[in-house]
């Protein structure tokens, strides 16, 4: 596979994993999901982590898989490159572990002392990552191993952050987000 399809192929992958925060930050709020309860004299998971910004992420990344499987074709000749196609449990895991990788890393910042919005540097870029790719190798091991490649996995651990930090400084610049991290 050439550079331009591992690119590619790393890209559109992780795209429904890449959408759910973001939407979380555009339709969450209401109730947190640990109703404020605390351990250790801190909140399990905080005021962000909201049940409708999961759910609104997690809807949204699986709409944007079908989206792409419907595009698929065009979009891959224009490119040139053969695109992956979503199969269904990978169209629920990989948005779904996003969400719960975010929520983990959450509970990992309560839990070290770190305040809501506190920068957590390699956590804040990788959770969401590490989440989505743990779920859909447990949901969907067949395509997970035929898409996620030792290369695309590169590319995905490389482009991630830094993706992360520009959709970040631009939510932050909106004024959708109140830390730019």
């Amino acid at each position: 596979m050439g550079l331009l399809a591992v690119v590619a192929t790393a890209l559109w992958a992780m795209l429904p994993a890449y959408v759910p925060n973001n939407a979380a930050v555009l339709f969450g709020g209401g109730p947190p999901i640990d109703g404020g309860r605390t351990m250790g004299g801190r909140r399990l998971l905080g005021d962000g982590k909201t049940w409708r910004g999961t759910a609104a992420g997690w809807v949204a990344g699986a709409a944007l898989g079908v989206l792409l499987n419907a595009v698929r074709d065009p979009v891959g000749e224009v490119i040139g490159v053969s695109l992956p196609t979503f199969p269904l449990a990978a169209l629920l895991a990989l948005p779904l572990g996003a969400m719960l990788g975010d929520i983990g890393a959450s509970f990992l910042k309560r839990r070290t002392g770190r305040e809501r919005g506190a920068p957590f540097p390699g956590v804040d870029q990788l959770d969401f990552v590490v989440g989505a790719l743990l779920l859909t190798a447990l949901a969907a091991p067949g395509w997970f191993a035929d898409t996620f490649t030792l290369s695309v996995l590169a590319v995905v651990v490389v482009a991630t952050p830094l993706l992360h930090v520009l959709t970040n400084a631009i939510a932050y610049l909106l004024g959708l987000k109140d830390e730019p991290w």
